[in-house]
């Protein structure tokens, strides 16, 4: 059964949605960047996870994110290198 999409997914084109998730699943990619791209929330982005996963993927993907410190910038090591805008830009091209 298809939940009913919020006001703010309709919105959303199936690529951004699709950015939007892939971008979620990715480790390094910060909810800010999240936000810079698509201009998605970190609250909107849980709330399309939960809309477009499955149940148990939607638990799996919480159990990563909790905690993690690479998921916001404010939480990162000043010595991280790793630039995650870049990847952020690589993924929208192909969307």
């Amino acid at each position: 059964m298809s939940r009913k999409p919020s006001n703010f997914q309709r919105t959303l084109s199936p690529g951004d949605v699709s950015a939007v998730i892939q971008m979620a699943w990715e480790d390094r990619t910060t909810f800010e960047t999240i936000f810079e791209r698509v201009g998605v929330t970190e609250p909107e982005v849980i709330r399309i996870m939960r809309a477009e996963l499955t149940p148990s993927s939607f638990r799996m993907w919480r159990t990563r994110m909790k905690g993690r410190k690479t998921k916001h910038r404010a939480l990162r090591s000043p010595d991280m290198k790793y630039h995650d805008r870049a990847i952020a830009d690589h993924r929208r091209a192909n969307c």
